[in-house]
């Protein structure tokens, strides 16, 4: 039995996270520079956006580019970046011919302005697909999120327009930059790595957490497949006991 048809269609994630680490290390490894293994991570990108979306995963995530990536070389950020302007052109019929929507979350200000220009056309290109929705975290870190959060709030309550006592989860939730958007219930981390690095800390409180020993450019659908299975023979408490869980 292969590994696609062993996962169970009515327990699906509706929402997957992944912090797509390793390129640099796997070029290394094959004694080329770290650009050679963003370039081979595409396609890596490519096989598990299609995966999650042949399967019904309504949206997947992907850690793209932090905040504390900026403090790389800038051959290597420029080469970044390059790289995502080259992908965004040459992706979006791809996206729009697997009805998958593109958003973005993040500080997209920071990013160049021809990038940002090719990704609010791509977002456009691909606002009417259906099929699943595709995040790229850009420029982000949760700690920004959070914090650009309670800047919003910090103005609203000032201007009269929200009450402090009307905050609550909830409300919190929607000056998120995932606001509309379901939290993640599987966070996946390629690399041998056990850090959430800054990346979804609000969203990912109650998501299974999947580590994975395969470098980003090795990942494949069905490094995804063996992620999904692994999620679904997990029992999921929320709090609660296993007694509990079994009798709802």
């Amino acid at each position: 039995m292969d590994l696609k048809s062993q996962i169970d269609q009515n327990r699906l994630p509706k929402h997957v996270a992944i912090i797509m680490d390793g390129n640099g290390r796997w070029a290394k490894q094959r004694g080329r520079p770290r650009t050679f293994g963003h370039k081979q991570g595409v396609t890596s990108v490519r096989e598990t956006t299609e995966a999650a979306a042949e399967l019904g995963i309504e949206y997947l995530t992907l850690y793209a580019f932090s905040t504390e990536n900026w403090k790389r070389p800038k051959f290597e950020t420029d080469a970044l970046m390059a790289l995502l302007l080259q992908t965004i052109n040459k992706e979006t019929k791809t996206l729009n011919k697997n009805n998958i929507r593109l958003r973005t979350i993040g500080d997209i200000e920071s990013l160049p302005a021809r990038i940002r220009k090719q990704l609010e056309k791509a977002i456009e290109d691909t606002a009417g697909n259906t099929r699943m929705t595709l995040l790229l975290a850009l420029s982000y870190s949760s700690r920004w999120e959070l914090l650009n959060a309670v800047k919003k709030i910090t103005g609203r309550v000032q201007e009269g327009e929200l009450k402090v006592e009307d905050l609550n989860q909830d409300v919190f939730a929607q000056y998120l930059e995932t606001a509309e958007v379901p939290d993640p219930e599987l966070l996946i981390r390629t690399s041998g790595e056990y850090r959430i690095s800054n990346f979804l800390l609000w969203q990912i409180a109650y998501a299974e957490l999947y580590f994975t020993t395969k470098l980003w450019p090795d990942f494949r659908k069905d490094d995804l497949y063996k992620a999904l299975i692994d999620f679904q023979n997990r029992e999921r408490r929320f709090g609660k006991i296993s007694e509990q869980i079994k009798a709802e």
